[in-house]
């Protein structure tokens, strides 16, 4: 038996076509950050390791740790460690039931992004400053 119904369901949207809300790319973006952090811990565990094992592999590390790759690890796990922070937050106001709605959810998305990048420019200039 046909079912006569079929031609009115909806359709999925295609990939290029929908649009994720800003609330959910920053939780996908909150499991990549926590993941990302792994760099930077490893690359900072190496030096401190490398520290107390002996001059030569100090050197070598800490010459990893000062090179440009470094600094582009240290600074995105810098920045990857304020948005998760404040994602964590963010999800403990949302475990209290607040900021559920839609529209506080997209200002809290908005609060996040640019809170993260806000605290990890102060963070750069107390480190380079001080």
């Amino acid at each position: 038996m046909a079912d006569v119904n079929r031609g009115n369901r909806p359709l999925s949207p295609h990939l290029q076509v929908y649009r994720l809300p800003l609330a959910a790319i920053t939780s996908i973006m909150t499991r990549i950050t926590g993941h990302a952090l792994v760099a930077g811990i490893v690359l900072i565990t190496w030096w401190l390791v490398a520290a107390v094992t002996s001059p030569g592999a100090f050197a070598v590390a800490d010459w990893v740790v000062r090179s440009w790759l470094g600094f582009i690890i240290l600074t995105g796990s810098m920045w990857a460690l304020w948005y998760h922070l404040l994602a964590g937050l963010r999800h403990l106001a949302y475990d209290a039931g607040y900021g559920l709605e839609i529209e506080e959810a997209r200002k809290s998305s908005q609060a996040l992004i640019a809170g993260s990048v806000v605290l990890a420019v102060l963070t750069l200039i107390v480190f380079f400053v001080f």
